[in-house]
């Protein structure tokens, strides 16, 4: 609508000047070189605008013949830059699909077409990767790192090519520089975080987190236990050697995160050696309201340095009620009153944990619990037996890794806050023999197991430790092998950690023939997994004096 308005004002503006012209008919006198032309004022007002229109396509067309080379230049320079791009683009698709020689070959025509672009540069290192050519990739990220605009991506490279090589020092200088030309970076202030806490700087760490927060990489929950972990395991640095500066950070861990069953520990153990036990039980129950955990039911039975076990039996009864009766509770109440010699109290406690499959701890403290009160009979050896094929009890797991304590970091990636208290996978155990024969009437039912022959000499089965049922799994911690039999006169079997239980000798004659073989085989005795119901063994003499082996139960 508007240049149809001002089509229509320029029209009326050429007829009123045409109108105009028409009304002065008036001439115009030019004079050149003594000679005068006349003409009148329309005809010279209609050649003096065809004189100016001829000028102006004159000037048009010298101009366009000048720029035909700085056309013919441009347009060359454009298609090399096509090219390039094109072969940017070639390039690109060929390091997706893993092609390390077209990837080369058009990183290199890129290059040669584009210069020192930064997409030829990451096409180039790239390249390079992907052939197996770290220096090559060095090089081309140290080219990168150069230049202003791609600095922050070549130190990024050059990080991951330092770590690829092992370089750990290399890698932590390229993420601090990265981290300092930009903070906001992920990838930069996760690795200083994850070098801090290798080199145990907890308080460097907890100031990365502080401004990873700030800067909105990690939203407040993840941020509040992030601070909770590293307080906690600055508290367990300076446990020994700074109990005030432990306590103050377990107890701001505490406050992070109720849930934190490591802090909650260490301000138990530090306010108990302050004598400030009631501080220290509310501490420990509140966190074992939340996490029942035989670390806290540690903790809470030895608040006070040398209490009776009756007293201990008692603060494992207030875990039981606090906790309804978890199975964690169970087992630590069983425990207490094992130590205390009420053995019907702990068979009571530990009943309803073996109607189903018990796991490794439950079958050890029955285990215990019959040795306690019988001495070494055939029961024992049954629920040792059970133990070594039974589900294995929650552990500290992360990355695939069980361990026994908590650790702030993965040993395998470095990340932070990666251990759960979880069951490792069920890999060795397989069902076990029914329970119930075994529950019902314990007191009063006779041995599964045959007493051996009068004139043979019964050493104990060789039991392997508990701790061979995670060969599957990698351990944080190096677990003890197992403990073969020695020339003593008594040997015992192992728990989970490798400790030994006592009781359960055997004749020093049988432990002999068994270190003559074991130098002649130069290897130590192997392991054996016993069944859910072994016979006594009737001895290592007894064996080779027999031919066939006597089976007491089939």
């Amino acid at each position: 609508m508007w240049r149809a308005l001002v089509f229509i004002g320029l029209l009326a503006l050429a007829s009123f000047g045409a109108v105009w012209l028409a009304n002065h008919p008036e001439t115009v006198t030019v004079t050149w070189q003594n000679n005068a032309y006349e003409a009148p004022l329309a005809a010279a007002v209609v050649l003096f605008i065809g004189l100016a229109i001829a000028l102006a396509f004159l000037w048009a067309v010298v101009r366009f013949i000048l720029s035909v080379p700085n056309r013919m230049t441009y347009a060359s320079r454009a298609r090399k830059r096509a090219k390039g791009y094109a072969a940017v683009s070639r390039g690109m698709v060929a390091v997706g699909a893993g092609d390390s020689a077209a990837a080369r070959r058009h990183a290199g025509e890129a290059e040669r077409l584009l210069g020192r672009e930064p997409l030829t540069l990451l096409l180039t290192a790239q390249a390079a990767q992907i052939a197996g050519d770290r220096s090559g990739a060095e090089t081309a990220f140290r080219r990168m790192a150069e230049d202003s605009e791609t600095r922050v991506l070549g130190l990024r490279g050059l990080f991951v090519e330092a770590r690829r090589r092992g370089d750990a020092a290399a890698a932590r200088s390229y993420a601090a520089e990265a981290a300092r030309l930009a903070p906001a970076v992920g990838w930069a202030n996760e690795a200083v975080l994850e070098a801090q806490c290798a080199d145990q700087d907890w308080r460097g760490a907890l100031a990365t987190v502080e401004r990873r927060a700030s800067l909105g990489l990690l939203d407040k929950t993840t941020a509040r236990r992030h601070r909770a972990v590293l307080l906690t395991a600055d508290a367990l640095a300076r446990r020994d050697h700074d109990e005030d500066g432990a306590l103050a950070s377990a107890q701001e861990a505490v406050k992070l995160a109720p849930d934190l069953v490591p802090a909650a520990a260490v301000a138990g153990q530090v306010l108990s050696r302050r004598a400030d036990l009631r501080k220290a039980a509310r501490i420990v129950e509140a966190a074992w309201k939340v996490q029942p955990h035989p670390d806290l039911a540690e903790v809470y039975m030895n608040l006070r340095p040398g209490d009776s076990a009756l007293d201990r039996l008692h603060r494992a009864e207030t875990l039981a009620k606090l906790s309804s009766w978890d199975p964690e509770a169970r087992l630590a109440l069983a425990r207490a009153a094992l130590e205390a010699r009420e053995f019907a109290r702990a068979r009571d406690v530990l009943r309803p944990l073996l109607d189903d499959r018990p796991t490794v701890r439950a079958c050890l403290l029955m285990a215990d619990l019959e040795q306690a009160e019988h001495g070494t009979t055939g029961r024992v050896r049954e629920w040792l037996a059970r133990a070594a094929r039974a589900p294995r009890d929650p552990a500290w797991i992360a990355d695939g890794v069980a361990s026994d304590r908590w650790a702030p970091v993965s040993p395998v990636t470095g990340r932070l806050d990666a251990f759960v208290w979880q069951a490792p996978p069920d890999l060795l155990s397989g069902p076990g023999a029914p329970i119930d024969d075994v529950v019902a009437d314990l007191d009063d039912k006779p041995a599964a197991i045959a007493p051996p022959a009068p004139n043979e000499e019964a050493p104990a089965p060789v039991i392997a430790p508990i701790a061979a049922a995670a060969a599957e799994a990698p351990s944080a911690e190096p677990t003890e092998p197992p403990i073969q039999p020695a020339a003593s006169p008594a040997r015992e079997p192992v728990e989970a950690g490798g400790a030994a239980r006592p009781g359960n000798g055997a004749a020093p004659e049988a432990s002999k023939p068994l270190e003559q073989s074991r130098d002649e085989d130069s290897g130590p005795a192997p392991v054996v997994f016993p069944v859910a119901h072994p016979p006594d063994d009737p001895g290592m003499e007894a064996e080779a004096e027999k031919p066939a082996r006597r089976r007491l139960l089939g």
